[in-house]
C-alpha cells in the first residue's frame, strides 16, 4: 500500500486545492479527494488533501467530518496531519477552527500545535498576532462584509482563544526571524506554560521556510496553505516539474462564479470588459421559480465554440445584502450554489472540458454536482490556484480540467490567464 507522508484535512474545496498547489510546487505528488474516500487512491502520491465542506456547518458536524478524515488518513500511514483553513482565518464565532483543532489534538494525543494563516504570496501576513490582507488589517479588507463568515477582529490570538478551551499564545516575528532553533525553544517554553495553541507570525516566505524545520516533529499543524511550502523538505523532497504534470487539455471552456469577494468582482468586470460573453444570475428569479439554469445553458450553448463564457452571481456587497434581506442569508446562498452547480454540470454536458469555478462554497457544490471523487493537482495559475484534472461521469472518457478558485485569490485577469496556461 502507498504510505503517504502528509495527510491534510481542508475545510473547503478551494482551500484544499490551494494547499495541494503549494505542496506540489515544493515537490510533493498530491491527490485531492472530495470528502473522505471510499475507494483506493487514483495514483501513487506523497500527500493527500481531503477536501471537506465544513467551514460554515455546525461545529459538531465539522468535528465529526474532520475526525472521519483523520481516521482515513491514519489508515494510509500519514506521518503528520495538517488541518487547513482559509488565509483569512474566517469562521463563525462558534468555530469551526477552534473546535476542529481541539478535536484533532485530542484524537492525536498531542498537547500543542501551531496556527498560522499566513500566505505572503497572496498578501496574507501575520505580525504580532494580527492578520493583514494586503496593506491593511483583515477587518478593513472587505472580509468584514463576508456574507457567511464576517471577520471584524484581526487579532488571531483573541479570535482563536474565543473558540478553544486551551490557552492560546504567540510566537512572534522576532523569534521566527532567528530561525528554526529559536522557534523550537519558544514552543518548548509555551508548552511549559500550559499553552496548547500558538499563533505564529510570518510576513514573508523566508519566515515560513525558517519555521518549517521546527514543525517537523509536531503531530498536527493547523494553518492556511502558506506553511506548506516548507514541509516537503522535512520529508526529503525537493521541487520537481514532474509533480505538476497533467494530461493534455481539450474541449470547450467556461467560467462559473458564485463568489462575491472583492477580487472575484474585479475578475468578472475584467472578463466582461475584454468583450467576452457573460451572463448574470439573479437570486430573486431563482426564488421565484424561474428556470434560470435552463435559460443560462440555452444562452451558453451557441457561444461556447467562440471561446470561454462566464455565468456569474457575483455582485457588490450592497446588492448581496439586499437579496439576503429578502430571502435570508442561508436561503440566498443555497439557491445560488445549487443553480451555479447545475449550470456547471450542464456546461460539461455541452462539451466543456476546461472549467474555472470561483468561490469556495460554489466550488464545493460544483464538484459534487459533477460527481468528482479525486483530483490530480497540476501547475499553478496564480498563487494558491492550480489547474487540476479529474474523472467525472458527466465528462466521460478523458475527464476534465478544472480549477477551483478561492473568492479572494487571483489577479484581475485570472479568468483569461487560466485558459492561456492550459
Amino acid at each position: 500500500m502507498n504510505k503517504i507522508a502528509l495527510g491534510c484535512i481542508a475545510d473547503d474545496f478551494t482551500g484544499a486545492t490551494d494547499l495541494a498547489n503549494n505542496l506540489v510546487r515544493a515537490g510533493m505528488r498530491v491527490v485531492q479527494t472530495i470528502g473522505v474516500p471510499t475507494g483506493p487512491l487514483a495514483a501513487e502520491v506523497d500527500a493527500v488533501v481531503v477536501a471537506l465542506k465544513s467551514r460554515t456547518i455546525a461545529p459538531d458536524q465539522a468535528v465529526a467530518q474532520s475526525l472521519a478524515a483523520l481516521q482515513w488518513l491514519q489508515a494510509q500511514g500519514a506521518r503528520q496531519i495538517y488541518f487547513k483553513y482559509c488565509s483569512t482565518f474566517d469562521s463563525t464565532p462558534e468555530g469551526n477552527i477552534g473546535p476542529v483543532t481541539e478535536a484533532l489534538m485530542d484524537a492525536l494525543g498531542t498537547d500543542f500545535t501551531i496556527a498560522t494563516p499566513a500566505f505572503p504570496d497572496n498578501k496574507r501576513t501575520v505580525f504580532k498576532g494580527y492578520l493583514f490582507a494586503g496593506d491593511g488589517l483583515l477587518n478593513e479588507s472587505g472580509m468584514q462584509n463576508h456574507p457567511l463568515t464576517p471577520m471584524t477582529d484581526p487579532n488571531l490570538v483573541r479570535v482563536m482563544q474565543a473558540q478553544t478551551q486551551r490557552r492560546v499564545g504567540l510566537i512572534d516575528h522576532a523569534v521566527v526571524a532567528r530561525g528554526a532553533e529559536a522557534v523550537r525553544e519558544r514552543i518548548a517554553a509555551l508548552r511549559a506554560e500550559g499553552v496548547g495553541v500558538a499563533v505564529v507570525d510570518a510576513i514573508s516566505n523566508d519566515d515560513l521556510l525558517r519555521m518549517g524545520p521546527a514543525l517537523a516533529e509536531l503531530p498536527l499543524l493547523t494553518a492556511g496553505s502558506g506553511v506548506a511550502i516548507a514541509l516537503p523538505a522535512n520529508f526529503g523532497l525537493a521541487p520537481s516539474a514532474l509533480a505538476a504534470a497533467l494530461p493534455a487539455a481539450r474541449g470547450l471552456q467556461a467560467v462559473v462564479s458564485g463568489s462575491c469577494s472583492v477580487a472575484t468582482h474585479q475578475q468578472v468586470a475584467h472578463f466582461i470588459a475584454s468583450g467576452r460573453p457573460a451572463l448574470p444570475i439573479d437570486p430573486l428569479q431563482l426564488a421565484a421559480g424561474e428556470d434560470v439554469v435552463g435559460q443560462a445553458l440555452a444562452w451558453a450553448a451557441p457561444l461556447l465554440a467562440g471561446g470561454p463564457v462566464l455565468v456569474y452571481s457575483t455582485a457588490e456587497p450592497g446588492a448581496v445584502k439586499a437579496v439576503q434581506g429578502q430571502l435570508g442569508v442561508a436561503e440566498a446562498g443555497a439557491l445560488v450554489e445549487q443553480a451555479v452547480a447545475a449550470i456547471a454540470r450542464g456546461l460539461v454536458a455541452l462539451g466543456v472540458r476546461q472549467l474555472v469555478v470561483a468561490g469556495g462554497e460554489t466550488s464545493g457544490a460544483c464538484v459534487q454536482a459533477l460527481d468528482i471523487a479525486q483530483m490530480q493537482i497540476g501547475p499553478q495559475i496564480d498563487p494558491g490556484v492550480p489547474w487540476c484534472h479529474a474523472a467525472s461521469p458527466v465528462a466521460g472518457e478523458g475527464g476534465l480540467h478544472l480549477t477551483l478558485k478561492s473568492g479572494n485569490f487571483g489577479a484581475v485577469d485570472f479568468f483569461s490567464k487560466a485558459f492561456a496556461l492550459l
